[in-house]
């Protein structure tokens, strides 16, 4: 039976390099209607200033599309282990890590639940929920491997950040929104951004 589009979740984004994933998966939960918990990490913070040149403080307005409200968002201090996403009561449906660096990987596949965002990564997994990992790192050791692996045997989707071509990308947003609308369409949650496959052309003309 498939599962219902959440109405509530979790998004954390955690210190890897490509801050435009969280970004973009933001503005779609947005636009979709989504209310968000979000919480950045310290380094993510720094990670999206040195790429986005966006400073991150109170508002998560700065985060947003024009013309998108912030109403239906509630940004948390990654220090703030007792928030309500902490509580599998009030996480939400769903929590999704992305970008999720490989130390938060570690945390999440070791049960550690230190800072917000793998606390929050624990509950989806021990309440049953859907947690949604993106990892962004490149080359990838047995060790790291073997930590997404021991997340996917405990439940959790391991959605890497390798964007596709097959849709034609005409900018690097393109081959962002691929990833994140892929990460939508795991939670059910309906997305514009990426049609469904027709078949292509059988060959060439």
């Amino acid at each position: 039976m498939p599962r219902p589009s959440p109405r509530k979740l979790f998004l954390g984004v955690s210190g890897a390099s490509g801050a435009l994933y969280g970004i973009r998966t933001l503005q779609m939960l947005v636009e979709a209607g989504v209310e968000v918990g979000l919480c950045y990490s310290d380094a993510a913070r720094r990670v999206l200033y040195e790429e986005c040149r966006i400073r991150l403080e109170d508002d998560p307005g700065v985060l947003l599309a024009d013309g998108q409200a912030a109403e239906g968002i509630r940004l948390y201090s990654s220090a703030d282990i007792g928030a309500p996403p902490a509580s599998g009561t009030a996480l939400g449906e769903a929590a999704v890590i992305a970008p999720c660096s490989l130390d938060t990987v570690a945390a999440l596949a070791g049960g550690r639940a230190g800072k917000l965002i793998p606390r929050a990564g624990q509950v989806a997994l021990k309440q049953g929920k859907p947690l949604i990992v993106v990892p962004r790192e490149t080359p990838l050791s047995r060790i790291h491997l073997d930590l997404l692996s021991r997340l996917a045997w405990a439940g959790a989707t391991i959605l890497p950040a390798s964007p596709g071509f097959y849709h034609r990308p005409q900018s690097v947003l393109d081959l962002v929104d691929h990833v994140c609308a892929k990460i939508l369409d795991q939670l059910g949650v309906a997305q514009d951004r990426l049609p469904a496959w027709d078949g292509g052309q059988t060959g060439p003309a």
